[in-house]
């Protein structure tokens, strides 16, 4: 068993030779971060240590609600909510979120503010985003909380969600395609659901659209998956100590040929059923263990290990491309149903030099004590209780 965090690394470093240009990536740090009204916090000011943040408290205090608030000026979405006013603290009509941080030795200030029924406002330095889009890949940041069983457990939506949220932090023309994609679809199942027949050359159009940019996202999600796995696996036989056999592979209408083709193939279908039966918007990723759907066949042990190491892969992924960000890494509570040896392993690598800022959740003080032996006093602690943070 590895419990040299520099051997950790070195070993990394073994198969994938050019991460070692980490001393000519950019730092950021979040210095300080405000919170009025977000989820069940009134209002917070905290300012960060730049290596290990602990946040201390019982279940459903708000300690992560702290983590989705940095997530929120990352992605400008919340990791728990897909409806914004959801965020809003009960009883108030507002919310806002504002974090101050060092990148590479320029001061960022970013804020995202919104009233109940109105949109939000995603502000850099005091300059408002014509386009949200315009934003992502500026913070990059992993988190990894308990929410993701639902990659293993949920449907494949989930694990195309996966896929989407590294790959559009640092590549904006994924992005730009899988929003065309997404509403030419929208649009294309509008014109199924409809009792006339739609007209051949409006329906086309959407078509059209949804092969081109289509084709274009299946390519971009191959070509990361290919490069993903054996980081995948390479974290995945540190934390397990090699007990286990993991993979991932990709399925893709896009494989069949000519995606317009595909597309247009079974519209006849698609009117009887009121939606669009083939795309990349089917696109699977089956996540094995020792050969078999770890669906079917992990533990809560080895599906919580396959989670944290999908995780643990995606921040080297996005460490080495885009903006050559260090990303944020947040740690909501995941040592729970680990056995002490993956406990200590995980602490190894997040410990390491490899990884920046952590901001870190748990009930038991005795996890984070450990990160903190290894943090050479370079850490702050965080108590909350009721929505105070103190």
């Amino acid at each position: 068993m590895f419990t040299n965090p520099s051997e950790n690394l070195h070993k990394l470093f073994e198969i994938q030779p050019h991460v070692r240009n980490i001393h000519y990536l950019c730092s950021m740090i979040l210095k300080k971060l405000t919170i009025l009204n977000y989820r069940n916090i009134a209002a917070a000011d905290m300012e960060f240590s730049p290596k290990v943040n602990c946040f201390v408290g019982h279940n459903g205090e708000g300690k992560t609600n702290v983590l989705d608030a940095i997530y929120f000026l990352s992605l400008t979405k919340s990791a728990a909510n897909s409806l914004d006013s959801m965020n809003v603290r009960h009883g108030e009509d507002l919310l806002m979120v504002q974090g101050v941080y060092d990148l590479n030795g320029t001061e960022e200030d970013i804020s995202i503010g919104m009233k109940l029924h109105q949109k939000k406002h995603v502000k850099r330095n005091q300059k408002e985003y014509k386009r949200l889009a315009e934003h992502i890949g500026l913070l990059p940041l992993i988190m990894a909380s308990p929410n993701d069983a639902s990659i293993i457990s949920g449907g494949s939506d989930e694990r195309r969600r996966l896929m989407d949220m590294v790959i559009s932090q640092y590549d904006s023309a994924y992005m730009n395609a899988l929003m065309a994609y997404n509403k030419a679809l929208l649009q294309r199942n509008a014109l199924l659901k409809e009792e006339e027949e739609p007209s051949e050359e409006i329906i086309s159009i959407y078509e059209e659209i949804m092969a081109e940019n289509g084709a274009c996202i299946y390519q971009k999600r191959k070509a990361f998956i290919e490069e993903f796995i054996p980081v995948f696996q390479h974290f995945y036989q540190l934390i397990s100590d090699g007990n286990e056999s993991v993979s991932l592979h990709y399925s893709s209408h896009g494989e069949r040929g000519n995606l317009l083709d595909i597309i247009q193939r079974d519209r006849a279908k698609d009117r009887i059923v009121g939606y669009s039966l083939h795309g990349i918007h089917k696109d699977e990723l089956e996540m094995t263990l020792d050969g078999f759907p770890i669906k079917r066949e992990g533990s809560q042990g080895q599906n919580k290990t396959y989670m944290i190491s999908l995780k643990l892969a995606q921040f080297d992924f996005l460490k080495r491309t885009g903006s050559k960000t260090t990303p944020l890494l947040l740690l909501d509570d995941i040592f729970d149903k680990l056995d002490a040896k993956r406990v200590e392993q995980i602490v190894n690598i997040v410990s390491g030099d490899a990884f920046g800022q952590i901001f870190i959740t748990d009930t038991n003080r005795e996890h984070l004590d450990k990160i903190l032996e290894r943090s050479q006093g370079n850490y702050k602690i965080f108590h909350v209780e009721g929505g105070n943070i103190h």
